[in-house]
């Protein structure tokens, strides 16, 4: 499911901010983004998004806004009178009388220190990184429920309109199959009528009921409403179960589409192709579903 929160946190050494992103995804997919210096923390936060969230395509992104006591560059006096005192001695050898200039002199390699601040706090950015990130987590597993539940409701209104279409699609067929045998009898012997070969009607009889066996749909309702209250069941679980989930929809889908195969009613027809739209909502929304 998707989902996304900010968590920051001001430390004496500077701002520490976590961002983690989700969204649906058939397999756990994790993707931390750190700047350079915090590289060697990717390992710790992978495993604690693996283990704090489910499936989904999950990115996280952390940084470190410094403090500016920390971010400012050190002068190296001693590297700066070492310069001097060279660029001197050489403009006297060389006779010039020039001066070197401070302005020149602090361009030169060495002569301002990086701060480097984070191995001074390696220890306490992980601690707070990691208190940071389960905050984070918690966070972000809060709005994912949020949206599981809007999606629940979402889905039991879905299945309701399919259980009742299909209670409406039983019933209709039900008073209008006995009326489709007769016709289909009455087709047959219109077809046989006058043939001037000899015909073994008990032959006739079993051929009937091997095409009425086809022709019936009452098998697939029955399956249909197996797999409409294992889909309920499921949903009323304490686990995640979106990959079962999204299966039964196509077990479901496939009933659907062998009653439409065999019934030629055109109100039917339509009812069936209703029942197909409903399951296409129905699979919109299990996408989302870990």
């Amino acid at each position: 499911m998707t989902g996304f929160t900010r968590e920051n946190r001001v430390f004496e050494w500077g701002t520490l901010t976590v961002e983690i992103s989700s969204v649906n995804h058939r397999y756990q997919e994790v993707s931390p983004r750190l700047p350079r210096e915090m590289a060697s923390l990717e390992p710790l936060i992978t495993a604690r998004l693996r283990q704090g969230l489910g499936r989904g395509k999950i990115r996280c992104s952390a940084e470190i806004r410094w403090a500016p006591q920390f971010r400012t560059a050190t002068l190296d006096s001693v590297v700066l009178s070492a310069y001097h005192s060279q660029i001197a001695s050489l403009a006297a050898e060389l006779g010039t009388g020039e001066k070197p200039s401070l302005t020149s002199l602090l361009t030169l390699p060495g002569v301002f220190e990086s701060p480097a601040v984070f191995s001074s706090v390696e220890q306490e950015i992980a601690s707070s990184l990691e208190e940071l990130l389960e905050q984070a987590i918690a966070s972000l597993a809060a709005m994912r429920t949020a949206e599981g539940e809007n999606l629940r409701r979402a889905l039991d209104v879905y299945l309701a309109s399919f259980e009742n279409l299909l209670e409406l699609v039983e019933c209709t067929w039900s008073g209008k199959k006995d009326q489709a045998l007769d016709d289909m009898k009455a087709r047959l012997a219109s077809i046989l009528d006058g043939t001037p070969l000899e015909i073994d009607q008990n032959r006739i009889a079993q051929e009937v009921v091997i095409l009425a066996d086809k022709w019936d749909i009452s098998e697939e309702f029955v399956r249909s409403r197996s797999h409409l209250r294992q889909f309920k069941k499921i949903l009323d679980g304490n686990v995640s179960e979106g990959r079962k989930l999204d299966f039964l929809l196509q077990e479901m889908n496939r009933e659907v589409n062998t009653m439409g195969s065999k019934i030629s009613d055109a109100e039917l027809r339509w009812m069936v192709v209703e029942a197909k739209s409903l399951l296409e909502k129905i699979r919109e929304q299990v996408q989302n579903v870990e």
